[in-house]
């Protein structure tokens, strides 16, 4: 089945979508995306992304073609049109083509909006656990905008997987930040579920925000705080969020087991109620 896309007000096979060469994303990375996971055919958490997205191009001073909610309703004609049920869509926004100028104004931007089909329920990192390694934050100092300049991310990623691991958490001044395409949390040895206060030096992870809600009303004490590398290794358990993995357990950091190194008891919890509450929302 050939994958539909959106493009500037026309939906049209996804391989038949073009961008000009111009376009100020290409040429300065000028833009910003965002990823709603769809589960059994339906938007998770879309009220929380589709926020972000708009933060995010105010941020940028990229305006939007299109209203949030004409956003909301284009992604539930992709689902329908592509008969998707589980994986999720990216959109995508960039200042739009223009002569090469650092200051040329976003006039026409470009939003592009298509599908990605994935397993997300079985997936085999929920039951095994996966692998991080630690690494120097190579980034700028808006993490909190979602751009699409996501090169220290992939060289994150590569150093990460050259050394067996899954996924990097990046590092500032002894204390992590985030993972390279996730969210970054520890349970401590009390049972406290510990993650890094938003702020411009992480971005603010809709699906880490939906699990502090669930953990909460689970009875789990959640502190929103900076913590080390060291603290990471000596945590319970360690776990990652994101919209494409929902809730995943870390069980090595940097070759060290966490823990008792397999998944533990409150990361399959919340992984559980989260799949529960995406799909009876």
């Amino acid at each position: 089945m050939e994958r539909i896309a959106w493009l500037n007000g026309i939906f049209l096979p996804l391989a038949d979508a073009k961008v000009s060469a111009q376009d100020r994303g290409f040429l300065f990375a000028d833009g910003i995306y965002e990823f709603t996971a769809v589960l059994d055919g339906k938007l998770v958490d879309s009220e929380a992304h589709l926020a972000r997205f708009a933060r995010s191009a105010a941020g940028l001073d990229l305006p939007l073609p299109i209203s949030i909610e004409e956003i909301e309703t284009i992604q539930r004609e992709l689902i329908a049109r592509n008969a998707l049920d589980q994986g999720g869509i990216y959109f995508q926004l960039t200042g739009g083509p223009a002569e090469r100028d650092f200051l040329a104004p976003s006039t026409a931007p470009t939003l592009l909006l298509f599908t990605q089909a994935s397993e997300v329920i079985e997936r085999p990192s929920a039951k095994t656990g996966i692998a991080v390694m630690t690494i120097v934050d190579p980034r700028w100092a808006r993490r909190d905008i979602k751009s699409i300049m996501l090169l220290g991310q992939v060289l994150a990623k590569r150093e990460a997987a050259a050394a067996g691991a899954q996924e990097a958490w990046l590092v500032e001044d002894g204390f992590i930040t985030e993972g390279a395409s996730s969210s970054a949390l520890i349970v401590t040895q009390d049972g406290t579920l510990v993650t890094r206060p938003n702020s411009q030096a992480i971005l603010p992870g809709c699906t880490r925000k939906a699990v502090l809600a669930i953990a909460e009303r689970d009875g789990v004490k959640v502190e929103e705080r900076l913590f080390t590398v060291e603290e990471a290794l000596a945590a319970r358990e360690a776990i990652l969020t994101s919209a494409s993995n929902f809730v995943i357990p870390v069980v090595t950091i940097d070759g060290q087991p966490i823990g008792d190194g397999t998944p533990g008891p409150i990361t399959r919890r919340l992984r559980d109620l989260y799949i529960e509450a995406a799909r009876a929302g």
